[in-house]
């Protein structure tokens, strides 16, 4: 529970003081601070926060203790109309065992998730234009099978930067996991643990760092993924906490010097903010409108360059990959300075609308370092990994077959353990692996390493016009964005 002395909210068991500059500074605005004055807004904190999230940034002179939760006013809970039908929609989700593919997860996802959740996990860049591109570009790959080869026994397991894992997937990271279930991150660690996969735990997770490898397995790899402070103290600090807590890899984030504009997000808080705490809170903190996403990462530092990644080098021995290189130049400049390897990918479509796919950049640099460095993919000394729009284990087949070491998944792993909890997670891994067992059967190879470029024909990929089947699945997951509208009228009687 936190109590704050300017204005006082709760949150779990403790209280703490905040002055008006606290408030102020507070990294989503203080209107949120006000609108939860005198009351338990652990509710509201809870999704968005890891448990640490207070203790670790304020002051410890600001901690007054713990509170008694009957001296504390209840926020009240509203349970709308709106709401009720939300509840209702998750009651009638089907059972488990219809749910067939990735795809189904989403599509009940976007029926019975809470609309802010919604918003989040879904919302992209501007039009979208890249989110819906990097699925729609593994279309424009076809696969060549070979024939007349015993695959009575097929092994899609691989190594990910020397780590065993069943499958050519890992789980990347991916923010806020509690507004899909309360257990969050830790959904997917315990899936990682039980089906031999590597999950990226994201700087801006849910659960705290610490409790996230916690629930690890003993022995279980786990990555992170860095978002650059603009302290470097504080960078610091968690990278080297990461490494003495035994994390195997860095995935350092390039690709958001800024958050774009992913207008679901924000057309949420359009609606959703209360305008009579807009008014009291008037011009200070950062803008709520534009968001969870921006709420949450004022922090990253603008200023990040090549020349950080010495001071990086400086500070810890973990493999060091950039995580949203997205062409060749910067694949081979991160090469060229020995880092362990890249990520191709644009943040899911998040950030630069119009970037290009991961999976067609892959196509580029892998030509470009045979061409220029003599070096041919996959590679264990410099590994590629591509994320965005997969959704079946072809399309991981291609990207390995056209020189990935593995390929990240994010949001279908959110939707399923948001539908379903953890049975979801499990249920999806083991579609994913059913999948991988079949399709290498049919293309012809035994293990990963027969998933060879001569399997996949790749030469439309840099055309981004061209006449394809439709994907009927994912294009009905698909929900428009919405333009600006009228308040609802009531007529007068």
């Amino acid at each position: 529970m936190t109590l704050l002395n300017f204005w006082t909210v709760s949150v779990g068991k403790h209280k703490f003081h905040f002055d008006r500059r606290l408030c102020s500074d507070h990294p989503g605005g203080s209107k949120i601070i006000l609108k939860y004055a005198g009351k338990d807004a652990t509710q509201e904190y809870d999704p968005i926060h890891p448990p640490d999230a207070i203790t670790t940034n304020l002051p410890a002179d600001k901690h007054l203790g713990p509170v008694a939760l009957d001296t504390v006013e209840q926020a009240k809970v509203v349970v709308t109309e709106e709401e009720k039908a939300r509840q209702a929609r998750f009651t009638a989700r089907p059972p488990l065992n219809e749910i067939l593919n990735l795809h189904d997860f989403e599509a009940i996802a976007q029926q019975t998730m809470t609309d802010k959740a919604w918003a989040y996990y879904s919302s992209a860049a501007d039009d979208e234009i890249t989110n819906r591109e990097n699925h729609a570009a593994y279309h424009r790959i076809w696969f060549r099978p070979r024939v007349l080869r015993d695959v009575t026994r097929v092994d899609w397991s691989t190594t990910i930067l020397g780590h065993k894992t069943s499958m050519p997937v890992y789980i990347t990271a991916t923010a806020l996991g509690k507004l899909g279930h309360p257990d969050g991150e830790l959904n997917l660690t315990r899936a990682a643990g039980k089906h031999g996969l590597i999950q990226m735990i994201p700087t801006l997770a849910s659960c705290s760092f610490d409790e996230i490898v916690d629930g690890a397995q003993p022995g279980q790899v786990q990555f992170f993924q860095l978002y650059v402070n603009k302290d470097r103290a504080i960078t610091k600090r968690i990278v080297q906490h990461a490494e003495q807590r035994g994390i195997k890899g860095l995935f350092i984030t390039v690709d958001a010097p800024q958050l774009g504009r992913r207008e679901k997000d924000m057309r949420m808080k359009f609606e959703a903010e209360d305008p009579s705490e807009v008014t009291k809170a008037g011009s200070e903190g950062v803008d709520r409108s534009q968001g969870a996403a921006r709420a949450i990462s004022s922090f990253i530092d603008p200023g990040l360059n090549w020349n950080d990644l010495v001071w990086f080098k400086s500070i810890t021995r973990m493999p060091l990959i950039l995580k949203g290189v997205q062409c060749w130049e910067d694949a081979m400049e991160a090469y060229d300075r020995g880092l362990a390897g890249v990520v191709l990918s644009n943040h899911g479509g998040r950030q630069l609308d119009f970037a290009r796919s991961g999976i067609e950049v892959l196509v580029e640099v892998v030509g470009k370092f045979k061409a220029m460095r003599g070096l041919t993919f996959p590679n264990e000394k410099f590994q590629l990994f591509v994320d965005g729009g997969v959704r079946r284990a072809t399309d991981v087949l291609k990207a390995v077959a056209l020189g990935a070491t593995a390929v990240g998944v994010g949001r279908p792993f959110l939707y399923a353990y948001s539908t379903y909890g953890p049975e979801g997670i499990d249920k999806a891994l083991q579609i994913l692996h059913d999948e991988f067992e079949m399709n290498m059967r049919l293309l012809g190879a035994k293990t990963m390493k027969d998933v060879v470029p001569s399997m996949v024909d790749a030469s439309n990929i840099h055309t981004h016009i061209v006449a394809v089947p439709e994907d009927r699945l994912y294009d009905s997951n698909y929900q428009s964005l919405q333009s600006a509208t009228l308040k609802t009228i009531r007529n007068k009687l």
